[in-house]
């Protein structure tokens, strides 16, 4: 059944129901970037007013965090039973509601809270947007256009960062909350009327009314109709999450795991602290929130060339040559402290760091069926979160401790090298 909805997708042009869906994809992987980042261009100016300690800003980052990788792990793989659409309006609306929320946050305890909320939203909506647009494109683009939906992230995270730097300034942190919150919300009538339910999902998961809804996007699709549904296959026993350790995902799950894990630690360590550590660094303010923008602007472009050559070379290789090299830049960094071309270094570290782990959902997608395949990225997401957890929580020690910048990333060189190793060697006929 999953071949022959495959088939459909694969041997025709992409039509432009398929284009809507992936730039729907796109568009809720920006806010997605969006509402992550406004607490880190926040950071310096929640500091200033409330002299809050690295280390307590270290545990709201951790915060959210945690919050991602529970909805990853915990609400992303309700969407193998109800569909990728409604999780997708699911997820925007607790990331709106509780951004816009933290505008109201007095103290450290209500930050912690909102960001664990928005964090559920923010985990579920990676894990969905992967696996649909993954399921709407053909096999000789489809790491291609995955990761394309997923450089929607630094986008998101660009274009937060040059308001932050206007609006922080002018009418404080809680406004740009406010204005992130309410972006948001605003993108949930665009996603029901216009994002279309996966078509695998209704071949997959047949319920009354699964064969009308499935020729319905066929026929939009400018294909011939279904006269029934496919017998469905059997797959892997048990429940889904026993699944991704079956005989034959046990050894690739473990080494997708480790590969997220060392490369989420050292991934948000950056995204959450380059906007501080730039301030120590003698930066001003909003050069501090420049530096973070022009790492975002990085990470589009490293995330758009890492799909292309993935498409070219394979993903595997690709994704290990761009971690490995980024670990090296990072290990070097010492000699670019101080030097005008401080941004340009930036911006590179985005290209490199997040260009590589980006193809590591691509890689998710890839590995697992339909049946489990969003519950497959979002355990991918989600395991890979808890290293997303240790990071930013292990650089506020570090920071507190009086470690300098070319110090921090040295440290964190080493995990990024390590998943860029494992990732190479990730055990999977279904990945190039």
């Amino acid at each position: 059944m999953e071949a022959g909805s495959r088939s459909l997708i694969d041997q025709q042009p992409i039509s432009r129901l398929q284009y809507v869906t992936v730039l729907l994809c796109f568009v809720m992987n920006m806010l997605d970037g969006m509402d992550v980042m406004v607490i880190s261009y926040a950071a310096p100016a929640i500091a200033g007013d409330w002299d809050v300690s690295p280390g307590s800003l270290g545990i709201v980052f951790s915060a959210g965090l945690l919050g991602m990788t529970a909805g990853a792990l915990f609400l992303a793989p309700f969407a193998d039973r109800i569909g990728r659409k409604a999780l997708i309006l699911l997820s925007a609306g607790l990331m709106g509601i509780s951004i816009y929320l933290t505008s109201y946050s007095v103290d450290v305890t209500d930050l912690i809270v909102f960001r664990f909320v928005s964090g559920l939203g923010i985990g579920s909506m990676l894990a969905c947007t992967a696996a649909l647009s993954s399921e709407y494109t053909p096999n000789r683009s489809r790491d291609f256009w995955v990761s394309f939906v997923l450089s929607g992230y630094p986008v998101g995270a660009v274009l937060s960062g040059l308001v932050a730097a206007r609006v922080i300034p002018a009418s404080g942190w809680e406004a740009l909350f406010r204005i992130a919150g309410a972006t948001t919300l605003l993108a949930l009538p665009l996603v029901q009327l216009f994002l279309t339910e996966s078509l695998q999902f209704y071949l997959n998961a047949p319920s009354p009314g699964s064969l009308a809804r499935a020729n319905a996007i066929l026929a939009r699709m400018g294909k011939e109709p279904l006269e029934s549904l496919p017998e469905r296959p059997l797959g892997p026993g048990g429940i889904p999450v026993r699944s991704l350790l079956g005989p034959d995902y046990k050894v690739s799950t473990f080494q997708l795991w480790t590969a997220l894990f060392l490369s989420f630690a050292t991934l948000y360590f950056l995204l959450s602290w380059i906007p501080k550590l730039a301030a120590n660094a003698g930066l001003s303010m909003e050069l501090a929130i420049y530096a973070g923008a022009v790492f975002n602007v990085g990470s589009f472009f490293g995330v758009i060339t890492q799909g292309y050559f993935s498409s070219r070379f394979g993903l595997k290789k690709t994704i290990g040559i761009f971690l490995i090299l980024t670990a090296i830049l990072m290990a070097v960094f010492r000699v670019f402290a101080g030097s005008p071309a401080l941004l340009l270094v930036f911006g590179l570290l985005g290209f490199g760091v997040q260009g590589g782990f980006v193809g590591l959902y691509a890689v998710a997608a890839r590995l697992y069926p339909t049946q489990f395949r969003t519950t497959g990225v979002g355990w991918a997401i989600g395991m890979g979160r808890l290293g997303g957890i240790t990071g930013p929580a292990v650089g506020g020690l570090l920071i507190g401790l009086g470690l300098t910048m070319t110090a921090n990333f040295l440290i964190f060189a080493v995990p990024t090298a390590v998943a860029g190793l494992v990732t190479w060697r990730i055990v999977s006929r279904n990945i190039s």
